[in-house]
């Protein structure tokens, strides 16, 4: 028997929507991927968008982006984006329909890059953080309240089925809030969940402080063991997968991630002024704040806006986050731990591209990468999440969910495709393994009082496993099925035939 566990950091219902007009297969080759998007395309009239999301280069056997020239192939009638996540690839005709050419400038105040070729400076059709600036229409049909609220239903019930008893929704929209509210309310809430709400960094900051007051006067603002509102997130850089990371030091000119220029460090999206003025914003109105920052960077960057709001203010006791996390060094670890900032990282990238990473920065530059142990060990409260993006499926979803497969990782530190383990030395033991996804997530959302224990007075939310995670075989742990899941008593999952 374990407590619930709980999931520090995913987007339930985007993940639960991705499928609802049709299954998106595997991919692990640029083959598969031109292979959907051909038959995309055969399956659209001439003209409509084809849009493919969240698959990362890193995880492609070819470990690139497919290039402009290729998409005009597999779609010459159809415009074609391939994004993961902030970056994408796109087709010669989603390029002319956005009016996207050797002439057009970005508009002042999006931080969008556009790679072009350095003789004739045509766009290679790779951008960074262009999104605003893409003029793609969806081509899936719409789905209606209750499609929303069904999917969202079944994803839970997946998250059950794996021991999750608690989420915290990492980036939510008001429709968003609203569909987790309306299933509060009629007891299909299947994980107690805290909800950390959506805040675009290049709104107007009056704009801004609206949404956060009106935020802090929801009612949902209140404690409930089930649902809170009790976050506030921003973006601060690109992505590891993607290539667009912030970084103290260069990436290096890569093929696997088109990067051509010698001294690029990444993408940074907010200055530091702003920077700090939201984060004091989302602090001093009873908020955490959070940043996704994967690049050191990036880390460093929002380590310096909460130093300035502690002049301020104390902010230890609002917890202040860093989402991702990925890259850190010992002084930003220290600062973390004076300040009492509180780190949510998400192990299965380390499984999954861990190899790549390698290759492109070197074991040095990975020393404090997905640093547990060193975290552990210098007081810093660290969790332990998935960043489920999409697909329902605990092994199949972009990325994967099942938390023992984390649990698993952080105790052998092996990525795939790969011999050896990445920084062995960073390992951590089962019960801290255990302690990432029951009470030291409990303590970033706040909770440590009533779960992430098996103690008396607190929820009595816990699973019953088909094996003792602490004396099973290694290699079994990531294998581990969960008998039966409670949720304040309540029996919520058994598994089939047990």
């Amino acid at each position: 028997m374990l407590p619930g566990l709980i999931d520090s950091h995913l987007h339930a219902v985007d993940s639960a929507m991705y499928e609802f007009d049709h299954r998106v297969p595997d991919m692990e080759t640029l083959a598969d991927v031109l292979k959907y998007v051909k038959a995309r395309a055969d399956s659209l009239p001439t003209g409509e968008w084809v849009t493919l999301s969240q698959v990362f280069i890193t995880r492609l056997r070819e470990q690139r982006y497919p290039t402009r020239a290729e998409l005009d192939q597999a779609a010459p009638r159809n415009p074609v984006v391939f994004s993961t996540g902030p970056d994408a690839v796109l087709s010669s005709l989603a390029l002319k329909l956005s009016g996207i050419d050797k002439n057009y400038k970005v508009p002042e105040g999006v931080p969008c890059r556009i790679e072009r070729n350095p003789e004739s400076r045509e766009p290679t059709g790779m951008l960074r953080n262009c999104s605003p600036i893409i003029k793609s229409k969806p081509s899936e049909k719409q789905p209606t309240r209750e499609d929303f609220l069904e999917r969202t239903k079944m994803l839970l019930a997946d998250y059950n089925s794996v021991g999750i008893t608690s989420i915290a929704d990492g980036d939510t929209s008001d429709e968003q809030v609203e569909i987790f509210q309306q299933l509060k309310e009629s007891g299909q809430l299947s994980c107690r969940t805290f909800l950390v709400l959506h805040v675009e960094a290049s709104d107007p900051f009056d704009q801004i402080a609206a949404r956060v007051h009106r935020a802090a006067q929801n009612p949902l603002h209140q404690y409930d063991n089930l649902l809170w509102l009790r976050g506030i997130k921003s973006y601060l850089d690109g992505g590891m997968l993607t290539g667009s990371a912030y970084m103290l030091q260069p990436w290096g000119i890569s093929k696997v991630y088109s990067i051509t220029d010698p001294a690029y460090r990444g993408m940074r999206y907010i200055e530091p002024d702003p920077l700090y003025k939201l984060a004091r914003l989302a602090l001093e109105n009873g908020f955490q704040f959070t940043v996704h920052a994967v690049g050191d960077g990036a880390v460093q960057a929002i380590m310096e806006a909460y130093e300035r709001v502690n002049k301020d203010f104390p902010v230890r006791d609002q917890r202040p986050c860093i989402t991702h996390a990925n890259f850190m060094n010992a002084d930003i670890i220290r600062k973390m731990k004076e300040l009492g900032v509180v780190a949510n990282l998400q192990p299965d990238w380390l499984y999954l591209d861990g190899a790549t990473l390698e290759k492109q920065f070197g074991d040095e530059r990975l020393a404090y990468f997905q640093p547990y142990k060193t975290l552990f060990d210098e007081g810093v409260m660290v969790g332990g999440g998935s960043d489920h993006m999409q697909k329902i499926g605990s092994l199949r979803s972009i990325n994967p969910y099942n938390p023992f497969l984390g649990m698993w990782i952080t105790l052998t530190r092996q990525p795939r495709w790969t011999d050896r383990p990445l920084h062995p030395e960073q390992r951590i033991t089962r019960e801290q393994a255990i302690r990432l996804y029951t009470l030291n997530n409990a303590y970033l959302t706040f909770e440590e009082k009533q779960k992430g224990s098996l103690e008396t007075n607190k929820l009595a939310d816990f699973i019953v496993l088909d094996k003792d995670i602490l004396t099973c075989p290694l290699d079994e742990v990531k294998d581990l099925q969960v008998e039966q899941t409670y949720l304040g008593g309540r029996l919520i999952y058994s598994r089939p035939g047990s």
